[in-house]
């Protein structure tokens, strides 16, 4: 068969995860391949919304303007019992933050995605599916099979398994996929309908028996076009899918004992069957058209034991699974990719610690864990019973409270107001420069960056690194040490912005120096003195240094990157 050692990385599946993986190896100038065993993308609306934290990652590469082209605004959820409205959520969250809830079909964020991999020259290879691999201390072994039947044996540095619930990548690490599957099924479809709602509103309409348990349910999520709305409702007995195989599943995956996902019933629903649920749940008289399409599926609760071994990562489905309440699994996922994908192109050009990559696991386990408890948690008891305040549920819902306090790669929190390392590094507004003649965001300087050393530099607070004031002058010097010792210990692979308060003076001889007009930035970042900043690929402060110091950044930088020149694992460019 053939054997070729042309790629660093191979991607297994081509869902949002797997496709994001591959799009952030590629940005960095990684070689790898995605296969997926499908032939074709799927034209399901399976998951739609679109979190905050995510518009953030994809306002980093550029993609954000693009989704936002394709997608409606959540502007929150109406709530209905026995046909009552029984409350109205408004998704508020505070002015800073630059992205609200966004909808939009799996389909078109595959599709936008697909999109940014091939600029980089990199599609997707369909029909293609992972049959088994081996590992060792120099590479993985993958044996792909066409659905010609035809196998090649392909040699790469790591494998990243998105390949989903049922993923040949989890099974073949042995890893442990602990949790249970809830009895309920449910039908989903995608239809038109023709109430007078507010346009933006998810519906939750819930009937509730005289002993008050809910016995019968209905959630719709908008979409783009007029009326269209994804639905979800419990599937009538004629429908069931007990007794079928999970055909979203590759052959033989339903003897693995994980029921989640679409699956394969007696007959699919039609239009009569939600047009019935409709008029026992819908707040208003409705009548449903258009069906792009419907199916029925089940509701799993899985996280693995391990999110890698050795050369090996699972991201996504193929890691943890949940139910959809809160939009939050596709979103993970996401965020799963984001966080391997950087530390996997330092690894693989040779400026990563050996601890940098087994961070993956650290960061992002206890977040699948979180999520998969908390999703859990409000399928049965609701979201009104969530201990979290409105304020609170919401931005956890957006994702925006995920962080990587305690992660070996970032230093200790420490005491102090404002973000510490570990946590998201939060946008602001009104920065300015001389030449041009509007203001920007902070987002905006991190956009196509990957680690960032950002100062700031207040004209009135006492220099605490070397115990004189700033008043006579910036001259640039301690800041040219600073981003000499950033650059020098990462290989170039870290970037300097100055910042200055709004009365500071120039920093003389800095070029990429931005003024904090409207004080926006100091008051977000609760800042007083003279402090560094480094922050992540990823959008998540990695240290905070006040004094900044030299030697206090070297020890920070040394947790990621591997000091002087390493060998690269591969020529592969």
């Amino acid at each position: 068969m053939p054997h070729t050692y042309a790629t660093e990385v191979l991607v297994t599946g081509a869902g949002p995860v797997g496709l994001t993986a591959a799009g952030e190896l590629r940005r960095r100038g990684v070689s790898c391949r995605i296969v997926d065993r499908l032939p074709a993308r799927l034209p399901f609306a399976k998951a739609v919304g679109i979190q905050p934290r995510t518009l953030e990652l994809w306002d980093r590469t550029g993609l954000v303007r693009t989704a936002l082209d394709a997608a409606v605004p959540l502007r929150g959820q109406l709530l209905y019992v026995n046909g009552t409205e029984q409350a109205r959520i408004e998704l508020a969250l505070p002015p800073e933050v630059p992205y609200g809830f966004a909808a939009l079909p799996q389909y078109e964020t595959e599709r936008i995605l697909d999109g940014f991999l091939a600029r980089y020259g990199t599609r997707v290879e369909r029909g293609v599916e992972l049959v088994s691999f081996t590992q060792d201390a120099e590479g993985v072994t993958c044996r792909l099979r066409t659905a010609s039947g035809a196998e090649e044996e392909l040699r790469t540095r790591y494998l990243v398994g998105c390949d989903g619930a049922h993923s040949t990548v989890r099974k073949g690490l042995g890893l442990t996929y602990g949790g249970g599957t809830f009895a309920e099924e449910y039908m989903l479809a995608d239809v038109a309908v023709d109430w007078d709602l507010p346009q933006g509103y998810g519906v939750r309409s819930m009937h509730r028996d005289a002993a008050g348990a809910v016995d019968d349910a209905l959630v719709c999520i908008p979409l783009p076009g007029r009326g269209r709305y994804r639905m979800s409702m419990l599937v009538p007995p004629a429908l069931s899918a007990q007794a079928a195989p999970d055909t979203a599943a590759p052959q033989g995956a339903a003897a693995d004992g994980v029921a989640h996902g679409l699956q394969q019933s007696a007959r699919l629903p039609g239009l009569p069957d939600i047009q019935a649920v409709l008029d026992r749940l819908s707040p208003r008289p409705t009548k449903a058209s258009d069906m792009r399409w419907a199916s029925v599926f089940r509701i799993s609760h899985r996280i693995v034991d391990r999110y890698a071994v050795d050369r090996v990562f699972v991201a996504g489905d193929a890691a943890h699974i949940h139910p959809p309440t809160g939009a939050q699994g596709m979103n993970t996922g996401i965020q799963d990719a984001w966080n391997l994908a950087w530390k996997l192109a330092l690894a693989l050009d040779g400026r990563a610690r050996p601890g940098l990559l087994a961070s993956y696991d650290a960061e992002r386990r206890p977040v699948g864990e979180e999520v998969v408890g908390r999703t859990v948690r409000h399928a049965v008891q609701g979201i009104e019973a969530d201990p979290d305040d409105p304020a609170t549920l919401i931005l956890r819902e957006a994702q925006l409270l995920v962080g990587y306090r305690g992660s070996p790669i970032v230093d200790p929190p420490g005491e102090g107001p404002g973000p510490r390392p570990g946590d998201r590094a939060p946008d602001s507004t009104g920065l300015t420069r001389s030449i041009a003649t509007y203001p920007l965001r902070l987002y905006d300087l991190l956009r196509d960056r990957d680690h960032l050393l950002l100062l700031y530099v207040d004209a009135k607070a006492e220099d605490n690194r070397t115990g004189t004031g700033t008043a006579g002058g910036t001259t640039g010097g301690w800041i040219d040490e600073l981003a000499r010792t950033a650059a020098e210990f990462s290989g170039g692979r870290v970037d300097t912005c100055v910042i200055l308060a709004p009365d500071a003076p120039a920093a003389t001889g800095v070029q990429a120096a931005y003024r904090d007009t409207g004080g926006e930035f100091a008051r977000l970042w609760v800042v007083d003195r003279t402090t560094a900043f480094v922050l992540r690929p990823d959008g998540y402060l990695a240290a905070r240094l006040t004094p900044p110091d030299p030697e206090a950044l070297a020890a920070h930088l040394a947790a990621a990157f591997a000091p002087g020149t390493q060998n690269p694992e591969s020529p592969v460019r």
